[in-house]
């Protein structure tokens, strides 16, 4: 089993991603608020006083957004599965401005229910 994380930079595909996790028989995840560490500074600091942040706001967009935190346990074999759906909403994670996909081997969980009820 793996925790699929995947950090979503275009929160107004939140509602496509979760309709084509369901087509791939996805039913369960989990969404939270996030922001990233530069943009949360950037958001309280002037530049003279976080010098760094000058060239990275370069890069930013100006706006104040709130990305999209979706956590997924998943089989091992379905892992493929989610990203490709993903990727169909958002187009290839390679590409800047779409997200962050990485999975994490689960070694315990309890209470995490299947459809064959084992």
């Amino acid at each position: 089993m793996k925790l699929l994380y995947f950090v979503l930079s275009q929160p107004d595909k939140l509602d496509d991603i979760l309709t084509e996790f369901i087509k791939q028989n996805i039913k369960d995840a989990t969404i939270i608020d996030s922001v990233g560490m530069v943009r949360l500074l950037n958001s309280r600091y002037d530049e003279d006083e976080l010098p760094f942040l000058g060239a990275v706001r370069a890069f930013m967009k100006p706006e104040w957004k709130k990305n999209k935190l979706i956590l997924v346990v998943l089989e091992d074999e379905k892992v493929k599965n989610a990203i490709d759906a993903i990727e169909n909403v958002i187009g290839n994670l390679a590409q800047n401005d779409t997200g962050v996909v990485f999975t994490v081997p689960i070694d315990f969980m309890k209470g995490f229910y299947k459809e064959d009820g084992k």
